[in-house]
């Protein structure tokens, strides 16, 4: 196979200075992180859950004493209509039957051995997503009022495209891009496919290939949840397969895997100087992570009945075990928030935000875009 791929099973400790390359593949650029290992092995649930936190514990000690990105910026990119009952599992209590999702683009750049790397986390091409079954059934059920939806229902104001472009970056600056899981994602735009190169000429793709092998085989009601032919013939040299948690160049980047939401599911976390920011689809809202401080109607109720620390994004739902788990450690990693210290200092992929037709669905906390350090501009990456 011609892809990168990165294995655990001879990995490095966390804090060796390079990982150890597979398969021939010189992987300095990456270190495997041992952090979590076994974490998740006891028969019982709770303690996984408890040894789970005390390895983030450790991770998130560890993180905070490497360097900080380069650069880390997110911009809003669409607004989108989804289902209550999916995004807070269980807790919400109104019948309102959408929350409105901001999905957005994080740009982050760091540094590492072989340079100054630009890395694009969930850049979505939603101007070419809308085939992906849950939304072709709303577009079918407004039928011919598909444009008044969209008109009040649907925002749409950046491409990702248009974010490079704004901020002074080409598309052939951007080293990597990564996914927390590949939910509604087209891929094939940007790194291309057998009829039509991508629009990233450089860039390859990091993700866990527990995600990428299972979106080539759904169940049923998976596949509701993904782009049909959004991964279809993406070549093999564009792809960075992962098999656990690894850290990025100098170690300002983190993608460390959080089973859950999806079966291949990892998380984003970044040292900025506002703290580690962890972003995944795991919780969409900084109220899933806390909801006993929950202003949404029924999430801090539903918390207090069931004793329930976390409320998950629960649209597929085969491994809501390991997303408890997940979503426990992604906030001790996080640790506490800049806006608010009772919520964790989460940057949902897709944040539930205040809109006038979903009523009770505003989170008491938002996180909206997020901007730290100094970006390097195309002309001096190419100097």
């Amino acid at each position: 196979m011609a892809s990168l791929i990165l294995s655990k099973y001879n990995a490095t400790p966390a804090n060796a200075s390079a990982a150890a390359p597979t398969e021939g593949c010189a992987m300095s650029l990456m270190t495997p992180i041992s952090h979590f290992d076994g974490s998740r092995r006891a028969l019982q649930p709770m303690s996984r859950v408890e040894d789970t936190r005390a390895a983030a514990g450790d991770f998130r000690r560890d993180m905070l004493a490497k360097p900080t990105v380069r650069y880390y910026e997110s911009f809003e990119l669409v607004r989108v209509p989804y289902p209550a009952k999916f995004a807070y599992l269980n807790a919400f209590t109104r019948p309102t039957p959408f929350v409105h999702l901001c999905n957005r683009l994080f740009v982050i750049q760091f540094d590492s051995s072989e340079g100054l790397k630009t890395l694009l986390v969930s850049p979505s091409d939603w101007e070419h997503q809308r085939e992906t079954p849950f939304f072709a059934q709303l577009d079918a059920m407004a039928g011919p009022l598909t444009g008044v939806m969209d008109s009040l229902m649907v925002r749409t104001p950046n491409t990702v495209l248009g974010v490079l472009a704004k901020i002074g970056l080409k598309p052939e600056d951007i080293d990597y891009i990564t996914y927390d899981h590949l939910h509604t994602q087209n891929v094939t735009r940007w790194l291309g496919s057998a009829d039509r190169p991508g629009l990233l000429p450089n860039a390859k793709l990091l993700i866990m290939r527990e995600e990428w092998e299972s979106a080539k085989g759904l169940l049923p009601w998976h596949n509701q949840w993904y782009c049909p032919g959004g991964i279809a013939d993406v070549p093999d040299d564009k792809l960075v397969l992962l098999d656990d948690s690894v850290f990025l160049g100098d170690g300002s980047v983190a993608l460390v895997r959080s089973k859950g939401h999806t079966e291949g599911n990892h998380s984003i976390v970044a040292h900025t100087e506002g703290g580690l920011f962890v972003t995944s689809e795991n919780g969409v809202s900084l109220d899933a992570y806390e909801p006993k401080f929950s202003k949404i109607p029924g999430l801090a109720a539903y918390a207090k009945q069931t004793g329930a620390e976390i409320i998950i994004n629960g649209n597929t739902q085969e491994y809501v075990v390991d997303q408890y788990i997940s979503m426990v450690a992604e906030k001790t990693i996080a640790g506490p928030s800049v806006r608010d210290p009772r919520f964790p200092n989460v940057a949902p992929s897709s944040e539930a935000m205040a809109f006038w037709l979903f009523p009770s669905t505003a989170p008491t906390v938002t996180v909206g875009n997020l901007r730290y350090g100094t970006l390097t501009h195309s002309a001096e990456l190419a100097s």
